[in-house]
């Protein structure tokens, strides 16, 4: 039979698989007591907050994690991906399509419907 922890992760197992499709960064997972301890730092708080919602998915009371998930702070760079516009890009950092305009402002980009995989783009903190 496996141990607490593997039960635990094995639970947890699609909070873990969110945190990774979010590009959040997972900086602990143990053991603590009783309760399977998760910290991790999301890209933005719309990222924390579906990750959030990834929690209460697999158990509304989750009272066997601790957890201490915080949304990365400041400005940051990413690289458009296939299939990226900045409609979803915005999306994926502030909870809201329609704040496309504040990437392309910080970005300087005179068409916003003309990015390109590969490029690096600075996406501003959310206000």
């Amino acid at each position: 039979m496996p141990d607490l922890f593997e039960q635990l992760k094995q639970k947890y197992q699609p909070v873990l698989t969110k945190i990774q499709q979010e590009g959040a960064e997972l900086q602990n997972l143990n053991l603590d007591g009783n309760q399977l301890y998760l910290k991790a730092t999301a890209v933005s708080e719309a990222s924390k907050n579906r990750i959030w919602d990834a929690i209460k998915a697999v158990d509304p009371t989750f009272s066997d994690l601790k957890h201490d998930i915080q949304a990365r702070q400041g400005a940051q760079d990413y690289t458009v991906q296939p299939g990226d516009n900045l409609s979803k890009i915005s999306k994926h950092f502030y909870g809201d399509a329609n704040k496309y305009p504040v990437i392309a402002k910080a970005n300087n980009l005179d068409d916003p419907d003309k990015i390109k995989v590969g490029q690096k783009l600075v996406i501003p903190a959310a206000a």
